[in-house]
C-alpha cells in the first residue's frame, strides 16, 4: 500500500509539471555594459526597447566625447531569445577590438545570430562628437555675462541735480575809494548788521 501511494504521488507531481507553461527568459532591457576600446576609450553601452531595440554607445577619449545609436530587431534571432545577455556581451567584445566604438560600425553582428535575417542586425542610426567640457564652457560663459551685467548696473550711479551754491552778494563799496572802505570797516565794528550800509554812509560823510 505504501509503495502504491508513493507511485501515485509521483504520477500526480509529474502531470502537474507537464501542465505548467514554460516561462521565457527575461530580456536584458535597460542593462548597461561598460567596456574599453582598443585605444582605451571609456565607453558605456545602454539597451532599451522591446521588439525593436535601441542601443546607445557613449565614449570619452582624450578630452572628447562621442556617441552613436543603433536600432534593430534581434528578437528575430532564435539564439537571442534564448539568452539575450550573451548576445549583448558578444557585441561588447566586438566593440573592444575597435579603436573607435562608433566608426566603421554601421552594422553590429554577432556569431550567435550570423544566419538570422538582416532585420535582426543592429544598424547605426545616428552619431555625434563634441568636446567633453563644452557644456561646462557654456555654463561658465553664461555666469560671466550675468555677473558682468550685475556689475555694470551697480557701477551706474544716479546723477541728480548739482547742489545749489549760495549766492555771494558783492560787497557794496566804491572801487578805489579808501574813505568808503574805511567807513565800511567802522560801520561793521560799531553798527548792527542791518545798519551797516546806513552807518557807512554817515561815517563817509563825516570823514569826507
Amino acid at each position: 500500500m505504501k509503495s502504491f501511494a508513493l507511485l501515485f504521488l509521483v504520477v500526480i507531481c509529474g502531470m502537474g509539471g507537464l501542465g505548467q507553461k514554460l516561462k521565457p527568459k527575461k530580456r536584458s532591457n535597460g542593462e548597461e555594459i561598460n567596456f574599453r576600446t582598443k585605444t582605451k576609450d571609456v565607453c558605456t553601452m545602454s539597451i532599451s526597447g522591446d521588439e525593436e531595440m535601441k542601443l546607445r554607445i557613449e565614449c570619452k577619449s582624450q578630452g572628447m566625447s562621442y556617441w552613436c545609436e543603433f536600432a534593430g530587431k534581434p528578437s528575430v534571432c532564435r539564439a537571442f531569445r534564448k539568452n539575450p545577455k550573451i548576445y549583448w556581451n558578444q557585441i561588447a567584445m566586438e566593440l573592444r577590438k575597435l579603436p573607435h566604438a562608433c566608426e566603421s560600425t554601421q552594422v553590429l553582428k554577432t556569431t550567435m545570430c550570423q544566419k538570422a535575417p538582416t532585420e535582426a542586425f543592429m544598424k547605426q542610426m545616428a552619431t555625434g562628437m563634441e568636446p567633453e567640457d563644452l557644456a561646462n564652457q557654456e555654463k561658465s560663459v553664461q555666469k560671466t555675462s550675468t555677473s558682468m551685467r550685475g556689475a555694470g548696473k551697480s557701477s551706474v550711479k544716479k546723477i541728480g541735480k548739482p547742489p545749489m551754491l549760495p549766492l555771494i552778494k558783492p560787497t557794496q563799496h566804491s572801487q578805489g575809494s579808501e574813505n568808503e572802505t574805511e567807513a565800511m570797516k567802522l560801520a561793521r565794528e560799531h553798527c548792527w548788521e542791518s545798519l551797516h550800509g546806513f552807518c557807512s554812509y554817515i561815517i563817509g560823510i563825516f570823514r569826507g
